[in-house]
């Protein structure tokens, strides 16, 4: 595949058990932990940055698609967890995910058929596939082996 798209709550981080849109920014540092005001932990799925170091070392694209009604709650994430420089696009809004795809298509001028999206969701795993699209079902968060085979 040419370009990996990937979901951000539950499939990249865990946002203290909810969506970062349900999280109480500002987001802050704590003794290594990323907390937000309520004192609940902000974690990243420890796979996350060498799955995307590795896409990035084979010139893969990467992209986000993100149904989020805080968008700039997510980007924020992005930056603390220092994954934000591994995108190429992101499609950050509460909206469906063929939205997010037809603009992620348009940007890159690939076929559907040259993507390999990622999320824990089954709703958004099947209205992704319909376009075409290999959708991966990610539980408990995002697996190197489930990403890699994709190279």
């Amino acid at each position: 595949m040419k370009l990996f798209v990937f979901d951000l709550d539950f499939t990249l981080w865990d946002a203290g058990g909810t969506w970062c849109d349900a999280t109480n920014p500002p987001y802050y540092w704590s003794d290594g932990v990323l907390l937000d005001q309520s004192n609940s932990e902000m974690e990243l799925y420890p796979d996350v940055i060498p799955v995307l170091e590795e896409l990035k070392r084979n010139n893969r694209k990467i992209a986000a698609a993100s149904r989020t009604f805080e968008p700039s709650w997510a980007q924020d994430l992005l930056h603390l967890f220092d994954i934000d420089k591994y995108f190429d696009l992101k499609e950050i809004y509460p909206s469906s995910k063929i939205q997010h795809f037809s603009k992620i298509k348009k940007h890159f001028g690939m076929a559907y058929s040259e993507m390999v999206f990622f999320d824990d969701e089954h709703r958004n795993i099947h209205e992704v596939r319909k376009l075409g699209v290999e959708a991966v079902f990610v539980a408990d968060g995002l697996k190197k082996e489930d990403v890699l085979r994709y190279l």
